[in-house]
């Protein structure tokens, strides 16, 4: 059973931390623009969310009262997380939790696809075992979902908003779908939105380094 039960928003914010911190170090801990902007991001997001700055503020909030974000004091105050002393997680394991915090449940497979700008597994193996220790720390950080008809692979749920019920992917398989045509399809698809956050990884890198000037 999980101890937690964290509203969208702050699994959000919680992932934009995680994420940013992997993916662009040099620009973290995040400002509170900063943080607004990787939670309206488009890319690489399930659902896309529309939130104002006091929403976000309001989430960050009960994220520092639960103990799982902190401020930092400068001349911009900024935020980070606190999830990897809490729960004590490798890089992998970060990756992995930022990326279904993000886009909700996933297969091992596309998860190795998208955690790639965070962590790139070098194998199935590697993910797998990374999993495995999400599935067993105290409370359970992850859950493995019932597989759906006609899918290949299970996958996989983050249990900070409580259990997740079992669903189907939106657009099941039929016998007459071309599979590998809708697989070149989804795999371009995901390539368009990893260049799109790079190149928003990019931009807040360049703001961060002309803030210091």
């Amino acid at each position: 059973m999980s101890d937690f039960d964290l509203p969208l928003l702050e699994c959000r914010i919680l992932g934009c931390l995680l994420e940013k911190q992997l993916s662009t170090p040099d620009a973290y801990p995040l400002s509170m623009n900063a943080l607004l902007n990787a939670c309206n991001q488009s890319s690489n997001r399930a659902p896309v969310l529309t939130v104002t700055e006091p929403e976000v503020q309001a989430s960050v909030e009960a994220l520092l009262a639960r103990g799982l974000a902190e401020h930092w004091p400068g001349r911009v105050l900024k935020v980070a997380h606190t999830a990897k002393p809490t729960w004590n997680l490798s890089v992998q394991e970060a990756a992995l939790l930022a990326e279904l915090l993000l886009r909700g449940p996933q297969t091992p497979g596309e998860l190795r696809t998208n955690t790639r700008r965070m962590y790139a597994f070098p194998d199935l193996a590697e993910l797998e075992g990374c999993l495995g220790a999400l599935l067993e720390a105290e409370p359970p950080l992850i859950q493995r979902l019932p597989r759906a008809p006609g899918a290949r692979e299970a996958r996989v749920a983050h249990l900070l908003s409580g259990p997740v019920e079992g669903q189907a992917p939106a657009q099941a398989p039929t016998q007459d779908a071309a599979p590998a045509r809708s697989g070149r399809l989804d795999q371009l698809e995901g390539e368009v939105a990893t260049l799109r956050d790079e190149l928003m990884e990019l931009r807040e890198a360049f703001e961060a380094f002309k803030a210091q000037f």
